[in-house]
């Protein structure tokens, strides 16, 4: 059995960028987060006892005698991807899909982190950014930029910059102290409401061409915050300054990145003390993110208190394995001989090893 660890992320800015059709041409770069709200894998080879081959769980339960039958694409895919087969796989989040939080994009990572692990290889945290990217972006078809997976895989406060030869990771080197205080002055909030993020991203992308200046300047934007929390000179409040002008350019880029209720939800919030914020992920519902000082967070409370209040930490390790225990696995009616640690693929007329 192998169980997996991914966090979600919240990105601050730069969001837009992550886009290959921006960035491949202008560059791209994005300030973002993870924090310690999870998405659990747990992946075992299933015991043949059953009618069917394998079993997944997830907001649905599909048991399945071929590959071709699963209907969760990505799943499909990760296992076609790796040759993966009879399994049990389940999978938990500590916070709703679709709400802006990239959990499709940890679950991805999570899943073939733990495929990866159950034919008893080891991928470090690039490989599985790369493969999750490939999966979703290219396999999938799934709508979006680049920056979730390499959040989820890589973990931490980071400023990921994107060329048109790839992507760098570095990390945002801010004192304790100070980092303490970003994540305390921070409130996160659930709108009530879930949204399928690809027709937002589909047609954000389509508007990229047409908003070049707006995304160079949330571009540059990225720089400014980054330079405003490494410097214990500069007011830290001028971090939610910038959240919220970068929240008003990021609303330019597509009609249906925010909605009537979500600007009367900021209203409320700004009214109330909060400094600025955003709606994670590619807007329309999910969940929304404010700076606010601590003194003024009991009235912002107050202001927003029909929706979930939730409380979070900042999370440094990305991805991870927190349970490891493999097992012998050799694929079922392929077996013609079985020779000390080796057996016969006869549809690839060829030896293997045993996995596990």
């Amino acid at each position: 059995m192998i169980i997996t660890k991914t966090p979600l992320r919240m990105s601050f800015f730069g969001g837009g960028t992550d886009f290959p059709e921006f960035f491949k041409e202008y560059g791209g770069a994005v300030l973002s987060t993870t924090f310690d709200k999870y998405c659990y894998v747990t992946v075992r080879h299933l015991p043949r006892f059953f009618e069917y081959t394998s079993e997944l769980c997830y907001s649905e339960i599909e048991k399945i005698k071929f590959i071709d039958d699963i209907e969760h694409p990505l799943i499909r895919e990760a296992m076609r991807m790796l040759d993966i087969r009879e399994i049990r796989l389940t999978c938990e989040a500590d916070l709703p899909k679709r709400s802006g939080l990239g959990t499709s994009s940890s679950f991805a990572v999570g899943v073939l982190n733990a495929f990866h692990l159950l034919k008893g290889q080891y991928r470090d945290k690039r490989t599985l950014a790369d493969e999750a990217i490939y999966l979703e972006r290219e396999v999938c078809k799934e709508a979006g930029g680049h920056q979730d997976q390499i959040a989820a895989s890589f973990g931490g406060l980071n400023r990921i910059t994107f060329n048109a030869d790839g992507y760098y990771v570095d990390p945002v080197i801010i004192y304790p102290i100070r980092k303490r205080k970003l994540n305390a002055n921070l409130m996160l909030f659930f709108t009530g409401f879930a949204r399928y993020s690809f027709k937002i991203q589909t047609n954000t992308e389509k508007n990229i061409k047409s908003r070049v200046q707006e995304l160079l300047e949330m571009k540059a934007l990225t720089e400014e915050a980054e330079q405003i929390l490494v410097d214990p000179n500069r007011d830290l409040n001028e971090f939610g300054r910038l959240l919220d002008y970068s929240w008003s350019l990021k609303k330019g880029l597509n009609s249906e990145i925010s909605t009537d209720t979500i600007d009367m939800i900021y209203r409320r919030a700004k009214e109330a003390g909060a400094i600025g914020g955003k709606i994670l992920g590619a807007g329309g519902g999910g969940f929304i993110l404010l700076y606010v000082e601590l003194d003024k967070q009991k009235a912002v409370r107050n202001a927003l208190e029909d929706l979930l209040y939730v409380p979070f930490q900042f999370e440094e390790r990305g991805t991870t394995t927190i349970y490891y225990a493999p097992e012998p696995y050799i694929p079922q009616g392929e077996i013609r001989i079985i020779q000390d640690d080796v057996w016969y693929d006869d549809y690839n007329n060829q030896w293997k090893k045993v996995s596990g």
